[in-house]
């Protein structure tokens, strides 16, 4: 079979790369909402996601750091296992790591996965094109404009009814401002990616390895001690191997793998329109496997957005063809990053 894979033609294996990125992106939405009230809490599941993914990056971490050294004695690293200094490590791994994933998994406690699937992935674009032009100077284009008017329009339709069941006691509203937060998030992720100029790879991994080395035995000591309430004493092995294989060696590794894999074939641009199919899939997902209702509201601000991102991959096609300026945060928000929201790599 591996050789049978390696006879295959690029085009075959960035096709392949596509089709399992956004498989994985959408199935983590659909899984993080379904599997949200079984035993575990949204820590203890950020704890599993940490062990699976690190279990597999951390001897990968040590093999980068062991070749880095042999080509630049004194490159920087953290520990002897992340290809990153500490400081750029201890960042990456905090707010791309830590605080991404505990933000994410406690928002599919209040809210549904069909909003997740708008405010997640579709405001992700805004929120890296406005730091992106605070941090970088970037320009902002009328058309890019167009598109992050197209997202805030769709992300006021779904968030905004939760919001105003909030005087009626609802918690909806609590889970899409967590995903409005979990986006964000990951958008400062993406400028300190680029900022720096991290490739995936690496960055992956420092992530997987700062969150391994310092979330998980501070939170299993915690949870050993009673101190914090957790369920990982009491959930089914079943239920604990899925969660650090699912969200932490696919969501985490082998998207990783893949995204970068895609993105290395069709370029950032047309990755970004590949990977615009993730909200409405994982929409869709939501209501045919969670029995989720889908409202007009909703339906119209996941047309909003999609039209929203595909018209900021429209600018950036443009931009990249008429100028010699990186390409726009539409684009580069993928090129970027490493892991979906599921995060968004390479």
């Amino acid at each position: 079979m591996f050789f049978g894979f390696q006879r295959l033609s690029p085009r075959a294996v960035g096709w392949m790369a596509a089709v399992v990125t956004v498989l994985i992106w959408t199935s983590f939405i659909v899984v993080a909402r379904a599997t949200a009230h079984q035993t575990l809490t949204s820590f203890d599941i950020a704890f599993m996601r940490f062990v699976g993914a690190g279990a597999v990056l951390l001897p990968v971490g040590w093999w980068m750091v062991r070749q880095q050294r042999l080509r630049a004695p004194h490159a920087g690293s953290w520990l002897g296992l992340s290809p990153l200094g500490f400081r750029l490590t201890a960042g990456v791994g905090m707010v791309g790591g830590v605080v991404y994933a505990c933000v994410a998994y406690s928002g599919f406690y209040f809210a549904p996965a069909s909003h997740a699937s708008v405010l997640m992935p579709g405001s992700l674009p805004l929120w890296t094109t406005l730091l992106a032009a605070w941090v970088l100077r970037e320009h902002i284009t009328p058309t890019r404009a167009v598109g992050l008017a197209l997202i805030v329009a769709g992300d006021l339709l779904v968030g905004g009814a939760s919001l105003l069941s909030a005087f009626d006691g609802g918690d909806v509203w609590k889970g899409d401002l967590l995903f409005l937060l979990t986006a964000f998030t990951w958008a400062n992720y993406t400028i300190i990616a680029r900022k720096h100029g991290l490739p995936a790879v690496e960055a992956t991994v420092a992530i997987s390895v700062f969150a391994f080395l310092t979330y998980v035995p501070v939170y299993g000591l915690l949870a050993a001690l009673g101190w914090i309430q957790s369920h990982l004493a009491h959930a089914p092995w079943r239920e604990l191997l899925f969660q650090a294989g699912f969200q932490g060696i696919g969501s985490v590794v082998i998207s990783g793998i893949t995204f970068t894999q895609m993105v290395r074939h069709f370029g950032p641009v047309r990755s970004t329109m590949i990977t615009s199919l993730v909200p409405g899939l994982s929409a869709l997902g939501a209501v045919v496997f969670l029995g989720e209702p889908m409202h007009a509201n909703l339906l119209a601000g996941l047309a909003l957005v999609t039209v929203g991102i595909v018209f900021g991959v429209h600018a950036a096609v443009r931009q990249s063809v008429t100028a010699t300026t990186p390409p726009s945060t539409f684009a580069s928000t993928s090129a970027a990053t490493s892991a979906p929201p599921p995060t968004r790599p390479s």
